[in-house]
Formats: structure tokens, sequence, C-alpha cells
């Protein structure tokens, strides 16, 4: 019987399916945000949280291993372990966010925008005792800031 054996899988012939994984993970590591449809989305997601974690709990030498089973490039891999590690050293998981973009025009395909979400911001000063890593938290880029209400009320101008 095949109860509760449900995974996010692609309609595609299996080695068609990992290539199109493959591409897209390199692509949203590269990029941070990358537009494709709901259900690739919902594929790629945990994947990028398990190669972030693996990074982050692994010598470099063996995530770098890894990491390129999976991804198509190089810079890539760079980039998690340089960027992706620091970034995200305090978070386990939920590092994408799915943002829904319309319809696609062709097909009628649900269109999402999948972006990795902010994390801590990695400043590195170089001084005279050497190199300081200084790390700051970043508020989403999206969020408005709170105007301050008035506390006079207003009151029509007579005249």
């Amino acid at each position: 019987m095949r109860h509760r054996k449900h995974n996010n899988r692609l309609k595609q012939k299996p080695g068609h399916a990992r290539m199109v994984k493959r591409n897209l993970l390199t692509s949203l590591l590269l990029y941070e945000t990358i537009r494709t449809t709901k259900k690739r989305a919902h594929v790629i997601a945990p994947q990028i949280d398990k190669l972030i974690n693996y990074a982050k709990t692994h010598t470099p030498h063996v995530a770098i291993r890894h990491i390129n089973k999976t991804v198509t490039d190089k810079n890539a891999s760079k980039k998690i372990m340089e960027v992706f590690t620091k970034r995200y050293a305090k978070k386990n998981s939920g590092l994408t966010r799915t943002v829904a973009a319309g319809y696609r025009v062709g097909d009628g395909a649900q269109v999402v925008d999948l972006s990795l979400v902010e994390g801590d911001r990695i400043e590195v000063k170089e001084g005279k005792e050497g190199t300081e890593v200084k790390s700051t938290s970043v508020t989403s880029a999206t969020s408005t800031p709170s105007k301050k209400k008035s506390t006079t009320p207003k009151t029509p101008s007579k005249k």
C-alpha cells in the first residue's frame, strides 16, 4: 500500500525532474529570488533549508562536496559557505518566502516569487587589530514604517 507516502514531486521523467530541481536550487542560491510555478517552489523550498543547514553543521570540505552533488555552479556552493551560513546562523528553517505573482499567460499556471528571507547582515570591518565581523539584524524590505498619529484633534477652521 502507498498510504502516507506523499512527497513533493514534479510530474516529469525522473532525470528531467532532477535537473529542473538542481537548476532551480542553483538559481535561487545565486540570485536570491526566482519566479517559478507554485508546485516547483514547494518542491525546492525544503531542499534549500537542508543544504544551508548541512553547510552549518558539517566541516567545510565535507559540506562543499555534499553541496556540489546538488548544485550545478561552484559559485553557488561558495556563496552558501561564505554568506548564507553566517546570515542564517541563528535560523534553522523557514529560509524561503513564497509570494503569489499571478498566472502564466501561456497555460494559466500559478506563478510565485520564491526568495530567501532576510537574515543577519554581515559587515566586515578591517582595522589595526585585524578583521572584525559585525552582525546586525535586517528587517524585511517590504515592511512599511508606521506613522505616528497626531495627538491633537483636528478641528475644522471657521471663517
